[in-house]
């Protein structure tokens, strides 16, 4: 057996043998405080009740009325059982992001999100915000009820006053907007057309912190309908992807991961694999699980797609665009096998650019991928976002132009590149309104606060995709006294209706009439709220048995011209890529303590942004590592500087340094509040849409002080089981299916004699198992890493 004798690190401190790996090489824990020292015994309960999240409110709100005393139940209710768990059926939707899920309970309190397995999109599968946002439920910095100012106030009297400065603003002209994240639910998208009709100045606006309207416009243009499709990785045999992290936080990540990881998979009648290519500033998770992967400065992003579509138009006789690109490695190598994939392939881009996507059109044309591994006909809605509206709707602002402002669960004056222009300008509004559960950065600036209900104690519904719907239903009632926005628009409205009653009324209209077989209403409704979702099969069905290759009419060379003006081969000075972490995302959900000290899928670290740079730059500055600490740096990005950690991170591109968004609040509590810097004002527009990248006026100068960003990675050791990591080649398995494995053997101390597998043996000589007894297993080469499982 061909024996692995390479050698593996487990960071760049083991490689450079910083005193403090060395000092715990032997030690299977690094040292601990004493346990007699009153730090070092506080527990993971302590820290949490630290962090101000308990359960006191949750087991008031798990019954009917305050528990006094602890008695057995004389008419215990029907579905409570003490001690065994119930799970409901529900939906997590957070500014487009996307899962069915199933909660599970305990005497009526949340106590772990699983995934829906009936789910046709999220496939049983769930995320790190999913899974943690349980926890977030509890947290003591949601607002216990609606403020007028910095004053608690009562439900009919905010609804008053409300009322009356809606219809002045109407009876005077004046335009209301009402600002949001994508919204998935149509029922709520129902609900603010009804208040449309009651104010007929009002404009709904969306806007996305991690864009996708790019996209939307290249469609518009490519194909008329400004729209995303829907993508398929699962019958793609070869991948590319510039810059889209798509297993990490682009677009229906659950979704594509549950995909990406069924071309993984081998076994008995399975032995081949889909092949990734990976083009990527920072390292993603998406880029660790590449097969080839190539870094990229954001400069040559648009570069690399057109030099792409140049080489596959050469095979399919198509004539070239205008692409100024030097040699790129695995460009060609990715052309070919894309070729050779043609119908079982798929190239994306995580670009916000729409010429850059007008270009990725033209190759997935080239390929025949549409109707295959691309669906027109059944559009997802996870980003409807639109960039420019939301830059209009500022500048109105701005222009005393906006009367009345009702930003429904979203926090622009933090989560937008134009924030502090908006916050200076919102006293030019007369109303203004903010439904966060919190008092966040931008209901901190409202007159009037009506706190949302945490979606795990609400009704609503969801439509991801075209012909899919799912429902979320309250596992708990309220713990404070919130309302639910959609409630408060049809207060608003004049409509009296609660928003159930509403929610069933639109269901019955629009979905019950596409029910198969003959059940009534009540029935079909009890089976959707059971099952969590439903689809329309016969509109899933004709769509399928269409033509789904739709014609392209995107304008290449009119694209290509723009690629050609925006992005350079051999751009000198340093570039910035922002992205998201995989754990706190947009920094919605940042005052989550199970979110901060999730480790990084691949820096392994925790609590903290910080620059990412390569080993070469850290060189070229002069960056250090003593004890575990490294230098900080101050990064300063035309008129915004930071001081922040350095980590000096191996796949980073030359010439580019790293920094996530979503830290840096300052109103979202004691978790998250002063955590990191605030990324926010260095995203940039290019051609009209939100852009991640930086490509000038990036300047990084090391600073003496010296910050140790907690990280998982280095902190304990293998023991001497140089084993653990333990791999080989596709081509090597299929000769071999133990190929790469150790397969240590120990003496038979049973029979004294010989050698034999450990797993022959047993500690319990003669012990026979009768029942069920633990395993684990994990499929490394399908698991992408994505922690939720953490």
């Amino acid at each position: 057996m061909k024996q692995n004798r390479k050698t593996y690190w487990k960071g760049v401190e083991q490689l450079a043998n910083d005193p403090a790996v060395v000092k715990n090489a032997n030690r299977e824990f690094p040292e601990l405080p004493s346990t007699d020292d009153e730090e070092g015994a506080n527990t993971r309960r302590d820290f949490l009740k630290m962090m101000g999240f308990g359960i006191a409110a949750a087991s008031l709100a798990a019954c009917e009325a305050p528990v006094r005393k602890a008695i057995p139940y004389v008419n215990k209710p029907v579905d409570v059982d003490p001690g065994i768990p119930n799970y409901y059926a529900s939906t997590y939707a957070s500014g487009g992001d996307y899962c069915s899920i199933v909660v599970k309970t305990r005497e009526g309190r949340p106590i772990k999100i699983e995934g829906n397995s009936l789910s046709a999109i999220s496939q049983g599968a769930t995320s790190t915000q999913a899974e943690a946002s349980v926890l977030s439920l509890y947290d003591n910095e949601r607002l216990r009820g609606p403020k007028i100012g910095e004053t608690l106030s009562d439900w009919d009297a905010i609804d008053n006053e409300v009322v009356k400065k809606l219809e002045m603003v109407a009876l005077q002209g004046g335009k209301i907007a009402v600002v949001s994240n994508t919204i998935l639910s149509p029922a709520t998208l129902q609900i603010i057309e009804d208040f449309k009709a009651k104010y007929p100045t009002t404009e709904h606006i969306t806007y996305d912190t991690a864009s996708a309207f790019g996209i939307l416009k290249a469609n518009e243009g490519s194909f008329g309908k400004a729209m995303i499709p829907s993508l398929d990785f699962s019958k793609a045999d070869v991948i590319v992807s510039i810059g889209a992290d798509f297993l990490g936080d682009w677009m229906s990540h659950v979704e594509f991961t549950k995909q990406y990881s069924k071309t993984r998979k081998l076994g008995d009648g399975k032995k081949s694999m889909s092949r990734h290519f990976q083009f990527e500033t920072n390292l993603s998770l998406t880029g660790s699980n590449a097969d080839y992967r190539t870094p990229i400065k954001p400069s040559q992003e648009g570069l690399v797609v057109a030099g792409l579509y140049n080489l596959i138009a050469a095979k399919a006789g198509a004539p070239a665009v205008s692409a100024n690109i030097k040699d790129i490695p695995h460009l060609e190598k990715a052309a070919n096998d894309l070729w050779n994939a043609k119908g079982k392939s798929l190239v994306v881009s995580g670009s916000n650019d729409p010429a850059v996507q007008v270009v990725v059109n033209g190759i997935n044309h080239l390929l025949e991928n549409y109707g295959q591994t691309i669906d027109i006909s059944t559009p997802v809605y996870y980003r409807q976002g639109d960039d420019q509206g939301m830059h209009r709707f500022i500048d109105e602002v701005k222009g005393g132009r906006i009367g009345a402002v009702i930003f429904y669960n979203c926090n622009p004056v933090y989560n937008h590149p134009r924030g502090k222009e908006l916050a200076a300008a919102l006293e030019k509004v007369s109303l203004k309104i903010s439904t966060s559960d919190r008092e966040d950065e931008t209901a901190s600036k409202v007159d009037y606060i009506t706190p949302d209900h945490h979606y795990l104690e609400s009704w609503n519904d969801a439509s991801p995709q075209k012909d899919h719907y799912s429902l979320t239903q309250p596992t708990i009632s309220p713990l404070f006294k919130t309302r639910q926005v959609q409630e408060s628009l049809l207060k608003w409205a004049g409509k009296d209706s609660d928003y159930f009653t509403y929610l069933k009324d639109y269901w019955k209209a629009n979905m019950y009439p596409y029910a198969s077989g003959a059940m009534d209403f009540p029935y079909f409704w009890d089976k959707s709220l059971q099952d969590g979702v439903f689809v329309v099969k016969a509109a899933v069905e004709t769509a399928e048995t269409e033509d789904l290759a739709t014609p392209f009419a995107g304008d290449l060379n009119k694209a290509a011209a723009v690629i050609g003006r925006n992005y350079k081969a051999n751009q000198e000075g340093l570039e910035l890529a922002l992205y998201q972490k995989l754990g706190i995302g947009d920094g919605t959900q940042a005052n989550n303590p199970w979110l901060q000290e999730l480790p990084d899928p691949i820096s392994k670290a925790t609590w903290d942004n910080y620059l990412t740079v390569s080993q070469r730059l850290a060189n070229e500055l002069g960056i250090t590592s003593i004890e575990g600490k490294t230098n900080m740096a101050r990064l300063t990005v035309g008129q915004n500087s930071y001081e922040l950690p350095v980590l000096v991170q191996p796949g980073q591109a030359p010439g580019t340094v790293g920094l996530a968004v979503g830290y840096g609040r300052t109103h979202a509590g004691i978790v998250a509040n002063g955590r990191g810097v605030d990324a926010y004002p260095l995203v940039t527009m290019l051609n009209g849409t939100i852009s991640y990248n930086v490509t000038a006026g990036v300047k990084v100068e090391r600073l003496e002080k010296r910050y140790q960003v907690a990280q998982t990675q280095t902190h304990q050791t293998h023991m001497g089981r140089q084993t653990v990591i333990q791999e080989a080649t596709l081509a090597e398995y299929k000769k071999d299916p133990h190929a790469g494995r150790y397969r240590p053997h120990i003496s038979n101390w049973q029979e004294e004699s010989g050698e034999t597998s450990p797993g022959s043996l047993s500690l319990w000589k003669g012990h026979k198992y009768d029942n069920h007894h633990w395993g684990l297993a994990i499929d490394l080469n399908s698991c992408t890493g994505c922690s939720a499982c953490v």
